[in-house]
């Protein structure tokens, strides 16, 4: 397996990424995914292992740092900006059409958590794309909108609305307009906000199960009322007649999203669970991995077949 440090512009922001090429022989050029991680993450978490796993099955696969997060450019740092994360996906495709190992003909998409929402929207709007495939489909503005699983009371949102704009104002007055921290001090603070949804994700971007430096761990107030006004799922319909792969813990408690995507899906559509996974199950764990890695190579291979 060859993993490669390379990197591409996405409207005018130098992304950074890792592409992995199979060491397995091939007669012409192969496949190609392109992998995006969960909101905070970067490419060297959950997206480069499933990454790293799809290129052992003979896919050339690309795994990158959203913009304004990781190694990629970006300014200010910490920006979620939906309509740059879908560009993103865009542009790892122009940039894979490029390279004499990849079949321009045969890319897909594969997100996990917040990019699976993004590579839905990206695909939406993008006819180079085949075939697309999420794990723990999520939708940050969805999620910041009415909670992971979909209870939250409006005035939480209503709230971080509020100190958005208390930031935008602090900033035109030249002072310093913090941030929104995504993750409280302890795993048991984060349980009594989150329940084991809340728990879980602590535990893999601020501990030992998943933790790295780059992850960043905060979103720039501004990223709150940008999510505001952004609907990636609208996109959905348009997919169709290509293929949607929604892969799902049994347990996930964001379930419900994927759920609204499979109903707005106008052509072939899967929603496969996977028995007793939570999401972030899906980030870490080889029991659930493994299984989640034989579904998506199965539709892969048939829908990027020659």
């Amino acid at each position: 397996m060859a993993r490669t440090r390379i990197s591409f512009d996405s409207a005018g922001i130098e992304i950074a990424a890792h592409l992995y090429t199979p060491d397995l022989p091939a007669v012409g050029p192969r496949p190609a995914l392109v992998v995006g991680h969960p909101g905070t993450g970067v490419k060297e978490q959950t997206s480069g292992t499933y990454a790293w796993l799809m290129a052992e099955r003979g896919f050339v696969t690309l795994a990158f740092d959203a913009a304004y997060q990781g190694e990629s450019g970006g300014l200010p740092r910490g920006l979620e900006d939906p309509a740059q994360r879908i560009e993103d996906f865009k542009a790892a495709v122009s940039y894979l059409t490029t390279r004499e190992e990849v079949d321009a003909e045969r890319i897909g998409l594969l997100g996990v958590c917040a990019s699976g929402g993004y590579s839905l929207a990206a695909t939406g709007g993008e006819h180079r794309v085949k075939a697309v495939a999420t794990v723990s489909t999520a939708e940050p503005a969805r999620q910041f909108r009415f909670g992971a699983d979909g209870s939250q009371d409006p005035a939480v949102f209503q709230a971080l609305l509020d100190a958005a704009a208390q930031a935008r104002s602090r900033a035109a007055r030249g002072e310093d307009p913090g941030v929104l921290t995504m993750f409280p001090e302890t795993a048991e603070e984060a349980g009594a906000l989150g329940g084991e949804h809340g728990v879980e994700g602590w535990e893999y971007y601020c501990g030992a199960r998943g933790y790295h430096e780059r992850s960043a761990k905060f979103l720039t107030w501004e990223s709150v009322d940008k999510m505001a006004s952004s609907d990636v799922f609208r996109s959905v319909p348009l997919i169709g007649p290509r293929p949607i792969l929604q892969i799902i813990g049994e347990r996930a408690v964001t379930a419900w999203m994927a759920i609204e995507v499979h109903q707005a899906a106008t052509g072939p559509k899967e929603l496969h669970r996977i028995p007793g996974a939570s999401h972030v199950d899906l980030y870490d764990k080889q029991e659930y991995i493994d299984p989640a890695v034989d579904k998506l190579t199965d539709f892969f291979t048939t829908h990027l077949a020659k």
